[in-house]
């Protein structure tokens, strides 16, 4: 299951929310989302978790929770929208 997880703190490492995850199960990979130019976090990112039950845990259990000194927002993810292919003007 694809787990978002946000308002993170910008010291959250991929690391931290690793272990955070790993207390329920098995985590496959993790992703913070960080700014193309700069680097730095958006303050949100993924949690792949392979088992259902174990991510639903987690789920229930981190969300609203403090990490870093801010309440973590937990949720499934959903799909990526599609979006409208845009065409240059001329």
């Amino acid at each position: 299951m694809n787990i978002y997880v946000g308002n993170l703190s910008y010291s959250v490492t991929e690391d931290d929310l690793k272990q955070a995850f790993s207390a329920f199960g098995e985590v496959e990979s993790v992703k913070i989302i960080t700014d193309h130019f700069s680097g730095q976090s958006k303050g949100f990112g993924f949690v792949e978790m392979p088992n259902n039950a174990e991510a639903d845990k987690a789920i229930k259990a981190l969300n609203k929770s403090p990490l870093k000194g801010r309440d973590l927002k937990v949720n499934q993810s959903e799909p990526k929208a599609k979006r409208p292919v845009r065409r240059p003007r001329y």
